[in-house]
């Protein structure tokens, strides 16, 4: 289990037809809590089920929900489409941030729907130039520059922490909120420890978008973990930089962390519904869904008949079961493929490699378990060849693509799960003083 709640992508795939990133959550240490409460299946999911199953030569009915209009003050459309640099089932929205307590502001488009992971962070390069200068710098506790590495499994992100009004759609945050900015740092500033490995993905190109945004259920990207000083001093993903070089870890408390953006809205901030239309098997040039702020909070944005399940602090179903085992299953909107270990599934060539190429069409399922494990439902996955899908022509929304996880006991539950359903993820307001403890649902 990883102590930072942050979380993206494993690796770049480069293939004639598109440029694809493969993109993931990783499991991240966070707090439990009770029942949300559930409700009876939906459809494309049967309960009570102890353990997946598969089969071959066919797909599973494709779910068929809706997205609603994004015209309400709290939505805002979401776009899949070539994107910054042709990477697929990259979900978009347009995110406008201001100076605070100025009208000095900037809408960036392409800012990547993440439920995966937690806090905004934008590319430096996507920043005009005035507001790079203008973004005021925060300081750590002992007042040097404070600035951030978000590690991923192959990489990491650099740069300062800064401060900003976010406006998304019609809702805005009630003060300012900690983000990164992304690569406005020197890499000479890169600390030679603590920062992860791999490569730098510090720009638009590497990210395949021009930010990302992490709305998934917690409410800081690392919590306790770095608020607290015993763990802080070898777990923290912040960093003091006196004089902007010299960086040391650093405490942070978690005002000053990157945080959840939504949460911070003065209504509708108890949560998120990521809701994207249903595609065809073969893939769609593009699709556009609408992202809902706030659960039960006005008429647009009920449960309804969702299928609840209560989580662990970071969004985990940690009891959930798969081909006879116990896994970690997450509702990843920021990963752009299912991803799970099936030995039974071919892979792809050297060319795809990593993703899963079966000569025909299958079926596996998952018992997704909630914390109290009361909860269960299967959920059916359609699996194409990756091949095929990335040459039936210029197409950049796929509902059954997938590919390997590596050695993780997980089941990443990508964009793919989201076409055709009403995805919820609710906060871990209990970590703040609240009643609501973290949850996912889902509509199809």
């Amino acid at each position: 289990m990883h102590t930072m709640q942050i979380a993206k992508k494993l690796k770049d795939w480069t293939q004639v037809a598109a440029t694809v990133v493969l993109v993931s959550a990783l499991a991240a240490c966070g707090g439990g809590g009770g029942d949300s409460g559930g409700s009876s299946s939906t459809s494309g999911s049967t309960s009570g089920s102890t353990s997946g199953s598969s089969s071959s030569g066919s797909l599973p009915a494709s779910p068929t929900q809706q997205p609603i209009a994004a015209t309400a003050a709290n939505t805002v459309a979401i776009t899949v489409g070539r994107g910054v640099t042709g990477v697929i089932n990259i979900p978009t929205i347009s995110v406008t941030v201001c100076v605070p307590n100025t009208t000095t502001c900037q809408t960036i488009d392409n800012i990547q729907v993440d439920t995966g992971s937690f806090g905004l962070r934008i590319a430096n390069s996507a920043l005009n130039s005035t507001m790079q200068g203008a973004l005021p710098v925060s300081t750590s506790t002992t007042g040097g520059q404070l600035a951030e590495c978000a590690t991923f499994a192959d990489g990491y992100t650099w740069g300062t922490v800064r401060t900003a009004t976010v406006t998304i759609g019609g809702e805005t945050t009630t003060a300012a909120v900690p983000l990164q900015i992304i690569g406005d740092k020197a890499a000479s500033t890169t600390p030679s420890t603590g920062c992860g490995s791999g490569s730098a993905e510090n720009t638009p190109s590497d990210l395949g978008a021009n930010g990302i945004i992490g709305i998934g259920t917690a409410l800081y990207d690392c919590g306790s973990t770095c608020a607290n000083a015993s763990t802080a001093a070898t777990y923290s993903n912040y960093f003091s930089c006196p004089g902007g070089t010299s960086c040391t870890r650093a405490t942070v408390p978690l005002a000053s962390q990157v945080a959840n953006p939504v949460a911070k809205f003065p209504v509708d901030n108890n949560g998120v519904i990521v809701q994207m239309p249903p595609i065809g098997n073969n893939g769609a040039a593009s699709a556009t869904g609408t992202l809902v702020f706030g659960i039960g909070t006005q008429s647009n944005n009920g449960l309804g008949s969702a299928q609840t399940f209560t989580t662990n602090g970071s969004g985990d179903l940690t009891n959930s079961v798969f081909n006879g085992s116990t896994i970690t299953a997450f509702l990843d909107s920021g990963s752009n493929g299912y991803f799970f270990n099936d030995s039974s599934i071919t892979l792809c060539g050297s060319n795809l490699s990593g993703f899963y190429c079966p000569s025909t069409p299958q079926t596996r399922s998952i018992t997704l378990v909630d914390a109290t494990g009361a909860n269960k439902a299967t959920a059916n996955i359609g699996i194409m060849s990756a091949s095929t899908l990335f040459n039936s022509g210029s197409n950049y929304a796929f509902n059954d693509l997938a590919g390997q996880l590596g050695g993780l006991a997980a089941f990443d539950l990508g964009l793919p799960f989201f076409y055709g359903r009403h995805v919820y993820h609710g906060f871990d307001l209990k970590s703040n003083g609240g009643t609501q403890a973290p949850f996912v649902a889902y509509a199809s």
